[in-house]
């Protein structure tokens, strides 16, 4: 009898165990979903859509940084967190999804992290950090791989300006 109940105790243990997500699975499935998503429009379409987001490209104290000048409104938290200049690290479509980042930057990384919803098409975007000035922004962005431990999952952070 003990046997059977060791037996059935190594095995709820090793389901549990590999049940675990980690960095590495939700890296997988972004890459295939990006992957998937490349394949529906082509190459010439996919180049066409990712020269007109390098269009935005502003150039701050000698450092090119992306900068997007839009309406937002703050969700789910507090209108005070917001100031002018936003750096976003990742943009969803689901709300779950950037309430999921959003605390993950708070519990592991310590950031003041909020989620401004907005834009043509009406995403949610997961600030990092917010600055009055454009400039501390974009410092801020150059040492993001200083602050942040977590992997970015926009191509590169951006400043998202709050109109």
């Amino acid at each position: 009898m003990r046997h059977y109940i060791l037996i059935l105790l190594t095995a709820l243990l090793a389901v549990m165990t590999s049940c675990h997500s980690n960095e590495a699975n939700y890296k997988a499935a972004y890459d295939k979903a990006m992957q998937k998503h490349q394949e529906g429009i082509g190459q010439e379409a996919f180049d066409k859509i990712q020269a007109e987001a390098r269009k935005y490209t502003e150039v701050v104290n000698g450092d090119s940084v992306r900068l997007l000048r839009m309406y937002a409104n703050v969700a789910l938290d507090s209108t005070s967190v917001a100031k002018r200049f936003n750096v976003v690290v990742a943009s969803f479509k689901q709300q779950f999804n950037a309430q999921t980042m959003r605390d993950r930057l708070r519990k592991e990384e310590g950031f003041p992290s909020y989620i401004l919803f907005g834009g043509r098409d009406r995403k949610y975007f997961v600030v990092v950090k917010a600055f009055d000035e454009k400039d501390v922004a974009v410092a801020f962005i150059k040492g993001l791989d200083t602050h942040m431990k977590m992997p970015v999952l926009e191509p590169i952070p951006w400043i998202l300006e709050k109109l």
